[in-house]
C-alpha cells in the first residue's frame, strides 16, 4: 500500500471496511455500467471478495479490469484481478483470512469450494474520496 495515505484515514479504512461489509461494484460490460452489491473485506489498499470466475462481473473484470467500488460514506476506484481459485496454495493466507471475516455465511451453501471457479477477486485501490465526521480524504493509492 502506499505511505501517501494519511494514518488517520488508514484506521478508517481497517475500522470500517476490515470486516465484512456489503458494497457496491461496479463494472463495465460492453458500453454499460453494471452494479451489484457483493461482500468485501479491506485489507492493505485492497477489497477481497469471493465469486465465481465465469460470473457476469469476472467476464467483464476479464475485458476491462476497471472497478468502481462504494461503500459506507467511501467511493473508489481501482483494478479487479482474479487471483485464482479460492483453494490454490498460493492463495492460502487470502483464503484463511476470508474464512475469518466471512464466518457467518461463507459454508452455508452458496460456494462451492471444491469447484476451480469459486475464486477470490482482488480489487487494488487506486483512487477514493473517504468522509468520517465531515472530514473529506482523497486518497491517491499509487502515489509513492
Amino acid at each position: 500500500m502506499s505511505n501517501s495515505i494519511p494514518e488517520k484515514a488508514q484506521a478508517i479504512l481497517n475500522e470500517r471496511f476490515g470486516c465484512d461489509q456489503l458494497l457496491s461494484l461496479a463494472t463495465l460490460d460492453g458500453d454499460w455500467p453494471a452494479v451489484r452489491t457483493v461482500n468485501g473485506y479491506y485489507e492493505d489498499g485492497c477489497f477481497f471478495v469471493i465469486t465465481y470466475g465465469l460470473s457476469n462481473k469476472m467476464k467483464q473484470i476479464e475485458k476491462n479490469p476497471h472497478v468502481a467500488l462504494s461503500g459506507e460514506w467511501f467511493t473508489a476506484q481501482g483494478i479487479g484481478e482474479n487471483l485464482g481459485w479460492f483453494n490454490r496454495d498460493e492463495n492460502a493466507d487470502y483464503a484463511r483470512r476470508l474464512r475469518e471475516v466471512f464466518a457467518s455465511w461463507i459454508d452455508n451453501g452458496h460456494n462451492d469450494f471444491s469447484d476451480p471457479n469459486t475464486c477470490i477477486l482482488r480489487i487494488r485501490l487506486t483512487k477514493a474520496v473517504l468522509f468520517s465526521h465531515g472530514t473529506r480524504y482523497d486518497l491517491d493509492f499509487t502515489a509513492e
